[in-house]
């Protein structure tokens, strides 16, 4: 068995880590950090648990994480950066759900992040853990910087394109919109019920950072520059992130033959699911699952492709990635523990 410790095991995207991985068949989970309920059982915090995992949280203790052979570390932006060289340190191998270990230049999360990056010698080795595009790079580290949500749904839907050299590459424009978990468990006024319920709304507008992720890995299937404009959007719904990416093209096309381009680029990806020319997914198809659905349309008038990606923003978008990345790392069977559908209700 694979023994497994979760640090921020109480946030949103830790205790979805702890669900699924509960239910995995090679997983223990040994170790639950958490600062805020240190002394608390999970099963208190979330009680859902009952019955099932009453495991105690604890706070972090790098001689008892060190027992386990994989670390988890569920942590806001910065806070991981400042455990994970002492995690590394003591062997483990670590996949980082939050943004600091995603980057290939130690320059660009510095400009984005607007703080210095503490072990750049680790961000250089680490691997940017999105299995559709770096399964054989993951399978060999042992620090993954595992991808967000609004990432993970951007790039794989434009990917293809710019694979197939169809894509012009100026003015990419990505329009995502996110459910409300994707803000975290924190207490803040813009995500209270009142704010949130019967309202949808633009934020952050040309300066996210995950701008800076998906121009990243776009830029390196393109083999160039590659400068976008990604516009996030809060929804009063708990999962879920729809993205609608337009795409001009450098010649003409037509949607069945888009839809055999994405086909054939993810023919081996059991978790894309590409929809037949004119089918648009929808995120109650994927809520509750490690899938992506991604149907793409064609505008002839602008010689222009429009794709629409959803996944599950707290699981493709950030625990069910995780779960993908350690089965990889440790040769199972990349579905172990996944391959159930959404909820759909």
């Amino acid at each position: 068995m694979i023994k497994a410790a979760v640090l921020g095991a109480t946030g949103y995207a830790g205790i979805e880590l702890v669900r699924l991985l509960e239910r995995h068949p090679e997983t223990e989970i040994s170790f639950l950090g958490s600062k805020s309920f240190a002394g608390q059982k999970i099963s208190d915090v979330y009680q859902n648990f009952r019955t099932v995992l009453d495991a105690e949280c604890k706070e972090l203790d790098l001689e008892e994480v060190a027992k386990c052979d994989i670390a988890f570390t569920a942590l806001p932006h910065g806070a991981s950066k400042s455990v994970i060289p002492s995690l590394i340190g003591k062997g483990l191998k670590v996949i980082d759900l939050s943004g600091d270990y995603r980057y290939d230049d130690a320059a660009v999360y510095e400009q984005w992040y607007g703080e210095k990056h503490s072990s750049p010698e680790l961000l250089a080795e680490s691997v940017y853990g999105l299995p559709e595009l770096h399964r054989e790079k993951i399978k060999k580290a042992r620090l993954i910087g595992n991808p967000g949500c609004y990432t993970t749904c951007s790039i794989l839907g434009a990917a293809p394109l710019l694979a197939a050299k169809i894509a012009e590459t100026k003015n990419i424009i990505i329009d995502a919109k996110s459910g409300v978990t994707g803000a975290g468990r924190g207490l803040a006024l813009q995500t209270s019920f009142c704010e949130c319920t019967e309202n949808a709304k633009a934020y952050k507008i040309a300066t996210h950072r995950h701008t800076s992720e998906i121009e990243q890995e776009l830029s390196n299937i393109a083999d160039e520059s590659i400068i976008l404009s990604f516009t996030p959007h809060l929804i009063p719904i708990k999962r879920g992130i729809l993205a609608t990416i337009y795409v001009n093209l450098n010649r003409e096309s037509s949607a069945e033959e888009l839809a055999e381009i994405y086909r054939n680029f993810y023919k081996d990806e059991f978790f894309v699911r590409v929809k037949d020319a004119g089918e648009i997914p929808e995120t109650k198809h994927v809520a509750g699952s490690n899938f992506v659905d991604i149907g793409v349309c064609y505008d002839k008038r602008l010689q222009r492709a429009v794709v629409v990606s959803a996944l599950d923003n707290i699981v493709k978008g950030a625990a069910g990635q995780a779960v993908q990345n350690m089965n990889l790392l440790f040769g199972l069977d990349e579905k172990t523990g996944l391959d159930m559908p959404g909820y759909y209700l």
